[in-house]
């Protein structure tokens, strides 16, 4: 295997935990109303767990509220229970055709909570890119091993993974920074 073809397998590798990162981060409220906010609601219909987006149309109508529409207007109370059981802070109104969720504003100690949590998400992140340029270096040093790359192009090949993983390991460090302001900006 050549040096190029490693680090051709970990680039992408690299590029999913950006990508996974920033979902996860879209996920973390800011005091402002996003769709992301509703992701990981699971209301059980008829039985199944199934995800609140598969049921219902969510839209962002004013930057303080969520309305939340369901196909099957049934689903309203399960919908409602959902939302409640997610701690998520929400007080839900139901009005009988859609529910409506005012987004509260973030008190200073929820906000430091929050801004923890963006931290940490992204530390996991930095471990994962980190777990792929080890795979990638040991990929380097099988293929030494096997003579298939001589040790110029190993060391080379080290420093070109290296090179991509501190340019990942930066935008971690600028999506984490980003989100960081964004929490705790009134």
């Amino acid at each position: 295997m050549s040096v190029d073809n490693i680090i051709k397998e970990a680039k992408p590798g690299m590029e999913a935990v950006i990508d996974d990162l920033k979902r996860r981060l879209t996920n973390i409220r800011t005091g402002r109303a996003t769709i992301g906010l509703l992701d990981g609601i699971m209301v059980d219909y008829y039985g199944v767990p199934t995800p609140l987006s598969q049921m219902a149309s969510v839209n962002v109508p004013e930057p303080q509220m969520l309305t939340v529409q369901p196909w099957d207007t049934t689903q309203m109370g399960a919908i409602e229970k959902a939302i409640n059981g997610a701690n998520l802070g929400f007080n839900p109104s139901n009005d009988g055709k859609m529910i409506r969720l005012p987004v509260p504003p973030l008190n200073e100690e929820r906000r430091k909570q929050l801004a923890r949590q963006a931290h940490e998400i992204a530390e996991e992140h930095k471990v994962a890119v980190r777990s792929v340029r080890h795979s990638a270096n040991d990929a380097l040093k099988t293929a030494l091993k096997n003579k298939e790359i001589s040790e110029d192009d190993e060391r080379g090949g080290l420093e070109e993974v290296q090179k991509l993983t501190n340019m990942f390991v930066g935008k971690i460090d600028d999506l984490k920074k980003t989100k960081e302001q964004e929490i705790m900006s009134v």
